[in-house]
């Protein structure tokens, strides 16, 4: 069966490195599964469920063999107000609909797209997203954690906030020599050994550690816990603000707020309140098929629903594709756009009637799968497998991984995919790339949104590309005995109309004018425009200016112009605009 897994996938693969890869993988989707869907505002058990679900079918049919797929924050982050809003339920059809425009986008082939991307926007994008993974992690560095009402900058709410370890203390130092050991043997062991992954040998070690001496430091089990009854501390004291709003009066809403955010509740009142019952561990059962339950009556419940589907297939499909591109490099193969895209799609639908929150390819644990040799099929699927059993079978053991290895093994990540090398290139590329470059990793990590990040970027670079090339038109006179003619040199566009017109000068020109754009093209309704406009000028004049050596492609932009320059005649035989 291997054989047949490999036998299209590349020569030297072993299933034994994609087995270890997978593992290690599927330790490290554990706490990120589990962190996302506290940020999305929905339970663990969610966010795991789409990690298997998605890192399983992407797998195994989408179109980048070693890539890992699964719940991420880019998505998570833009979950959050529709579950604030109208519950699980809803943002589950979102999924759904993502998945769907996904597929869609996979048949007619939209993810080709990815290659109109600059170079200085994929350098952004990797290291803004370097830098947000990096990020994230030294919220671990927090302790006493508890919900309080924030107002400021125009936003407000109940949020889950905490104090930083002070830095002489026991935990700071634990936390961090964990971090720094785990980091230094995933740098050294391949310098010994390449038999075992490094960042799955530096959890067991961490692990035995934790659970044989004296050391005490947070697991994954203790912030489970506290994320757990935090969540369920900040949805019950936000129903209650929301009932008392209405009998408050605007000055007294803010005192309200923070003196609900300051009664201390305990779990009992906790669940009573909800209720329901705060699950306890990662004890969970096989996910069952289900249809969402959902008012379709409810129009503005859909429009969000809509919106929110749009936005979450950009931004998977946006993420999935640039990593994509970014493992192309590393391993020096080509992965299919198209299919990637139809995986991901499928991957989303069924997760959503499987109760998940969807997701899509994940930068740092394809970096980690990818560094522990993982390249096929096999190393994705077993991951999802690995981490499916797990859930299942030994959710203690997952509980007694420290957070400070696996805090490690990201950091480590972090360096992978950091792009120093676009470091060395300010001074020797223009400077509008470097532009582009900080542009790109700014808005992705001050606004955490992927898509437009990208989005800007893009457009940055478009508009630097067309003030560039507006320079470049040039018009040349030729005086001949019987002829006077202007020749175009340059694209003449939106951007460059403004030269065009003033490269003219209808007033001293003879009756005939003769414009060639044998060196040429017309591309755009502005180019249209600028040559109708010249035309009425001569007209105005009592002169002619006559339209010659038009290129096949520039004569059908003006014939589907029809009449908007009149008097046209298309071909190589000059004619009176």
């Amino acid at each position: 069966m291997f054989q047949l897994i490999y036998r299209k996938y590349g020569q030297g693969i072993r299933w034994k490195d994609d087995l270890l890869s997978g593992l290690t993988v599927a330790l490290a989707l554990v706490p990120e599964a589990v962190a996302f869907a506290f940020v999305a505002g929905v339970d663990p058990l969610v966010g795991l469920y789409a990690a298997f679900f998605v890192g399983l079918i992407t797998a195994a049919i989408g179109g980048r063999p070693g890539m890992i797929s699964g719940a991420t924050g880019a998505m998570a982050v833009a979950m959050t107000a529709l579950v604030t809003l109208y519950g699980l339920n809803y943002l589950l059809w979102a999924v759904i609909f993502a998945g769907v425009i996904q597929i869609l986008a996979g048949v007619f082939k939209l993810g080709r797209f990815i290659r109109i991307l600059p170079h200085p926007v994929m350098l952004g994008f990797v290291n803004g997203l370097a830098i947000v993974i990096g990020l994230a992690q030294f919220g671990q560095f927090k302790t006493n954690h508890r919900v309080e009402w924030l107002n400021s900058h125009g936003a407000e709410g109940f949020a889950v906030v905490g104090d930083w370890y002070s830095f002489g203390s026991a935990a700071f130092w634990t936390l961090a020599l964990m971090i720094v050991g785990t980091m230094v043997l995933i740098h050294f062991l391949p310098k010994l050994t390449r038999a075992v992954p490094a960042p799955l040998v530096a959890i067991i070690l961490a692990t035995l550690v934790v659970a044989f001496t004296p050391v005490e430091t947070k697991t994954v089990g203790d912030v489970l816990e506290t994320q757990r009854v935090l969540q369920a501390e900040k949805q019950l004291k936000t129903a209650q603000f929301e009932e008392e709003m209405p009998t408050l009066q605007v000055s007294q809403l803010d005192e309200r707020a923070s003196a609900i955010a300051a009664t201390p509740v305990s779990r009992e009142e906790l669940e009573a309140g909800l209720g329901r019952e705060i699950k306890q561990g990662l004890q969970a059962g096989l996910p069952t098929f289900a249809i969402p339950a959902i008012d379709w009556s409810n129009s503005d419940a859909l429009k969000a629903i809509g919106f929110l589907a749009l936005t979450l297939a950009s931004i998977g499909l946006i993420e999935s594709l640039m990593t994509l591109s970014l493992i192309d490099e590393l391993t020096e193969t080509r992965g299919s756009t198209p299919r990637e895209c139809v995986g991901q799609g499928v991957a989303n639908v069924v997760t959503g009637f499987f109760g998940g929150m969807g997701g899509c390819a994940m930068i740092g644990q394809s970096m980690i799968n990818i560094n522990s040799g993982g390249r096929g099929r096999l190393s994705g699927i077993s991951a999802a497998t690995f981490l499916l059993g797990f859930i299942l079978f030994a959710p203690g053991l997952i509980e007694m991984i420290p957070i400070g290895a696996l805090v490690g093994v990201m950091f480590m990540v972090v360096i992978a995919t950091f792009e120093f090398s676009s470091l060395r290139l300010i001074g020797k590329v223009p400077g509008a790339d470097i532009f582009v470059i900080v542009l790109v990793s700014g808005v992705t990590v001050f606004l955490h949104n992927l898509a437009l990040g990208v989005g800007v970027g893009v457009a940055a670079s478009a508009l630097v590309y067309a003030w560039e090339h507006a320079k470049d038109l040039r018009l040349h006179r030729k005086e001949e005995a019987n002829r006077f003619t202007y020749e175009v040199d340059g694209p003449l566009f939106f951007g460059s109309i403004r030269e065009f017109k003033d490269l003219f000068n209808p007033a001293q020109d003879p009756d005939d004018v003769y414009l060639s754009f044998a060196k040429s093209k017309v591309c755009d309704h502005s180019a249209i425009e600028a040559i109708h406009a010249m035309g009425e000028k001569y007209r105005a004049l009592g002169k002619r200016l006559h339209i010659c050596d038009l290129s096949p492609a520039c004569s059908k932009v003006l014939l589907k112009a029809g009449d908007i320059v009149e008097g046209q005649y298309y071909g190589k035989a000059p004619s009176e605009v």
